[in-house]
């Protein structure tokens, strides 16, 4: 019999750095992928620079549930000045994933993760994914809005996130922005492919 696949994400980010849209294309795209999935937001004090969050879950089956995902299989992060934030961290089990936009490497942010929180036992550096979204944007937008950078770092994840179908759902989720804008959006997925 095969294993149903259902993943649970928590998106943790500033105010204006896209947190929300991350949500939305993500669920996009696993549509497209032919999977059921489900994106809403969480905020807390609704201002550009205070941390929000956003939730994700994708399914080959019917999603039942509409909590806030407390447990989650792939944490990402927008801004690595949150790892300051113990709580964003809550929940996360030895299997879980962490994609976060650093210029740092992966052992680095282990250690500044485990000086500010509590990881599970058994949690591996070769749990955490690392890439420079902040990098890539201001050179693609000229300002720190990672959401779909961290796309391309995401469809790193083996069997996760199908690039094509990451591409498919900015141009569907930016349709209304013109060309300009979609280029561009694509431009930082690609670019944070390779990097």
């Amino acid at each position: 019999m095969k294993k149903i696949m259902t993943k649970e994400i928590r998106i943790h980010g500033r105010g204006g750095q896209g947190v929300v849209a991350m949500a939305e294309i993500l669920a996009i795209a696993f549509f497209n992928d032919g999977k059921i999935a489900q994106a809403f937001p969480h905020f807390g004090v609704e201002r550009s620079g205070a941390p929000i969050q956003s939730f994700v879950r994708v399914s080959e089956k019917e999603i039942l549930t509409r909590q806030h995902i407390y447990n989650p299989d792939i944490l990402i992060i927008l801004d690595s000045s949150l790892i300051g934030r113990a709580d964003i961290f809550s929940g996360i089990k030895k299997d879980s994933q962490i994609v976060i936009n650093s210029p740092l490497k992966p052992a680095e942010i282990f250690f500044q993760i485990k000086n500010n929180a509590k990881l599970p036992v058994g949690f591996k550096v070769s749990n955490i994914l690392a890439g420079d979204a902040s990098k890539i944007a201001l050179e693609v937008f000229g300002k720190n809005m990672v959401n779909t950078t961290m796309l391309g770092f995401l469809s790193k994840i083996p069997g996760l996130l199908n690039v094509e179908g990451g591409i498919k759902a900015v141009k569907e989720k930016f349709s209304d922005k013109g060309q300009e804008i979609i280029d561009k959006n694509i431009l930082a997925i690609k670019k944070s492919i390779i990097n």
